[in-house]
């Protein structure tokens, strides 16, 4: 029963990372004047790859970091290799603004870099996160 708790509590936690990424994601490529050229450049794409882990943390909560890291980066590298394949029905798609924000437009080498950045530092906070759950009150033993 408390194994069941925990695993409620990280969804919970996991789902509110999700929804603080994607707000994250979307007021740096809205307001890009609030920051540096460089972070506004590269956040987006970084906190892209943090929501994709955050995803399938919420998905696996059981899942060790070192797993949904490895998963993350094969999405999140899967989404940015398609951008080369073009046909008419898929650049549809892509112009859509759901499209862009899940699919991107254009391959770039550099948003593998900024995908690889993000899962890491998504794996820094999730560490963070499960040795926080571990040493709280409400831990199961």
């Amino acid at each position: 029963m408390i194994a069941a708790a925990n695993t409620r509590r990280r969804r919970l936690i996991m789902f509110a990372m999700v929804m603080l990424t994607i707000a994250a994601g979307l007021t740096s490529r809205r307001y890009p004047t609030w920051q540096p050229s460089w972070m506004a450049q590269y956040a987006g794409d970084t906190l892209w790859a943090m929501m994709v882990y955050w995803w399938l943390a919420l998905l696996v909560p059981v899942a060790r970091p070192t797993a949904l890291a490895g998963w993350a980066l094969v999405l999140s590298w899967a989404v940015e290799f398609s951008q080369l394949w073009h046909t008419p029905w898929l650049d549809g798609l892509r112009a859509t603004t759901p499209g862009a924000l899940v699919l991107g437009q254009g391959f770039l080498w550099s948003d593998l870099v900024c995908y690889t950045v993000g899962v890491l530092l998504a794996v820094l906070v999730d560490r963070a996160v499960l040795t926080f759950m571990r040493s709280s009150p409400n831990a199961s033993p």
